[in-house]
């Protein structure tokens, strides 16, 4: 085997090239394994020169120790670096080439065949405006091409190529490929694809990858380099208006504040109006810094930096957008996922969501249905296993910007990430908004801090959280009192008033208990927001509850005070009769008779409610609070027991 002896059958192709460049196209290689994906992309760069001369010897080499082609160059070897995937002769990882011609540069991305690492084809797919979707001419369509069209559709992806390889190995028939080409059809029926290329070919021996082949006479259309060549993938493009997702805020020194990123959608120039989507805040553009100077304009793709005419806040993750043209914002949206996570995806299962620069609490409220690979039908689903796709809704924590991942990529494509393990769990792609759409936040002049410097205090939620019985309603009445004798402006939220109204609709079930404390959280909030001190009673008995309430407030804003009194004491006080009431059976999932209570397990402040009374506890728990307020101390003294 002699590596010189391989015919550069891209020199004479090169040769007859048009001058006309058309750009990047980035596309992947997928299909079943043993497919040839490997196979085809090493015969590619080799066809474009993408291999140097000591490579090719060393892959001459590494073709006798491990190849899998007889005498002849293993050209998959030249993709498959990882040493497992030489031993196994499989893809495990998603491998990135670059190469070019005189008419395009390419980037392709080979991905596995075998299910178990159908997430990385996912990714790989992501970022791909073309899928050459690989089917060995002797088994037909099979599983994962359905798996992987689908995948490719779902993605985005408007455009296949059909590769019928190994079409040597059936003696190069031209009924064999008609007969492929008709069945893909078929299974294609519904994705949406703009295009769909046929083309039989051999990888391994270069038939019809950038030259015609003399063994296909009956084969009219382009060779697949050339097709890959030609290709307008234009209409796949962003059909949004700008988007901005901050990923910096860019302070080098108290001259100079902008905000740094690379621009998703659309085009912006110095002079226009630009709103923060989830905040509502406008101003215009009032210079575009980039390294090499300032710009004038800056389009899809560019990473800039923006300076706006009036200091408005835009925190890291907001997304900068124009007025007319907004992004959904919403706390609800249904989506498609891919699962990549070991464990079932249910719902009501808790999650962290990144979608662009920001990272949100998540959880999957409902799983509306699973998409069956074999049929492409819609099947009723509970759960979701490993590599399973289907739609699901899902509830953010505070509201975030998105669009729909059919018209913007960058803005519509989302993970799922375990909060425990940080590991990704699923690929997502935002479909639309449920609930109130159409919605967008006003920015007003008067924010937070100018409310609060009017009162001449820091605002806070403080969260006593304990079972019933243990003092919560009694500690936050006492220390409203002692605040209002301070001149503090106060208010207080207490779990029974707000069941009487705002809450009277939700029973005491755990998905209820997790509204209740939502809505509780919300208008907490809001009343911090308004720049006043709000003391909050609710027994909140579940840890991710309360940190979900905790999550909707700045840092600083939120003081947990856990009310710590055994459960027999709690029952022998028993002020309203509740605990007789659920131990008789008259009351249903009451929190420490047949429905636990999850203490806190750092709470910013312990107050013992078994071995002092409430007074000094109010008392001892307004020095906390008076040290949070002025800033005379921080959270590490507000930590202890007390």
């Amino acid at each position: 085997m002699a590596v010189l002896s391989l015919a550069r059958a891209a020199d004479a192709h090169a040769a007859d090239l048009l001058p006309a460049d058309r750009g990047l196209l980035r596309f992947i290689t997928c299909g079943s394994v043993d497919d040839g994906k490997s196979t085809l992309i090493g015969r590619l760069l080799f066809e474009t020169h993408a291999v140097f001369d000591d490579q090719l010897v060393a892959l001459e080499a590494d073709s006798r120790r491990v190849g899998t082609t007889g005498d002849d160059i293993d050209f998959a070897l030249l993709v498959d670096g990882l040493e497992q995937e030489r031993e196994q002769g499989i893809t495990i990882d998603v491998a990135h080439r670059y190469f070019s011609t005189p008419r395009r540069s390419f980037i392709v991305a080979d991905t596995p065949g075998h299910e178990q690492y159908t997430r990385n084809m996912a990714t790989g797919a992501s970022n791909a405006e073309l899928a050459i979707i690989l089917v060995d001419a002797r088994k037909g369509l099979l599983t994962q091409t359905r798996r992987h069209s689908l995948i490719a559709a779902l993605m985005g992806i408007r455009h296949i190529v059909v590769a019928i390889n190994k079409i040597d190995l059936v003696g190069y028939d031209e009924a064999r490929f008609r007969t492929l080409t008709a069945d893909y059809a078929r299974l294609a029926e519904g994705l949406g694809f703009a295009s769909i290329a046929p083309i039989p070919l051999s990888a391994r021996f270069g038939d019809n990858v950038s030259t015609a082949s003399a063994a296909t006479p009956w084969y009219e259309g382009p060779t697949l380099l050339g097709h890959l060549e030609t290709v307008d993938v234009e209409e796949t493009g962003v059909r949004t208006g700008f988007r901005f997702p901050v990923q910096w805020v860019n302070r080098p020194d108290q001259s100079f504040r902008g905000f740094s990123g690379t621009v998703a959608g659309g085009t912006i120039a110095v002079g226009d109006a630009v709103v923060t989507a989830v905040s509502g805040h406008q101003s215009r553009i009032a210079r575009i810094v980039t390294f090499d100077g300032d710009l004038e304009r800056a389009s899809a793709g560019d990473a800039v930096t923006l300076v706006l005419a009036d200091e408005i806040d835009v925190p890291r993750g907001d997304v900068l957008v124009t007025p007319r043209e907004r992004p959904s914002v919403a706390s609800r949206l249904s989506a498609d996922i891919v699962w990549m996570g070991e464990d079932l995806a249910v719902a009501g299962r808790s999650y962290l969501l990144k979608i662009g620069t920001r990272t949100v609490p998540a959880r999957i409220s409902a799983i509306d249905h699973t998409l069956d690979v074999e049929t492409l039908g819609i099947t009723p689903a509970v759960s979701l296993g490993l590599n399973a796709i289907g739609q699901v809704e899902i509830e953010t924590l505070v509201p975030i910007a998105f669009d729909a991942y059919a018209d913007n990529r960058a803005t519509g494509a989302f993970i799922l990430i375990d909060r425990f393990t940080h590991a990704t769990v699923a690929a997502g792609l935002a479909r639309e908004a449920r609930g109130a759409t159409n919605v967008h936040r006003h920015g007003f002049d008067v924010d937070r801090d100018a409310r609060a410097a009017l009162k001449r205090q820091r605002p806070l939620a403080i969260w006593l959280t304990g079972l019933p019985g243990s003092g919560k309603s009694t500690i936050a009445n006492l220390l409203e009192r002692k605040l209002h004798a301070l001149g503090r402006h106060t208010a207080v939220l207490d779990g029974d008033s707000l069941r009487q109204g705002l809450n009277a609709d939700l029973g005491f079930d755990a998905a209820a208990r997790a509204e209740n404390v939502r809505r509780a959280a919300e208008v907490a909030r809001l009343m911090v927001d308004a720049g006043l001190i709000v003391i909050c009673a609710f027994v909140s008995p579940f840890r991710d509850d309360r940190a979900n309430a905790r999550a909707r407030f700045a840092d600083g804003d939120f003081l947990e005070v856990f009310v710590d009194a055994p459960l027999e004491v709690c029952a022998e006080r028993d002020p309203k009769g509740l605990y007789a009431g659920a131990r008789e059976g008259r009351i249903a999932t009451f929190t420490g008779v047949g429905q636990a209570y999850e203490p806190p397990l750092s709470p910013d402040v312990h107050l013992d409610a078994a071995g002092a009374e409430a007074h000094a506890l109010a008392e001892q728990l307004l020095a906390v609070v008076e040290r949070r307020i002025t800033g005379a101390a921080g959270n590490s003294e507000d930590s202890a027991a007390l």
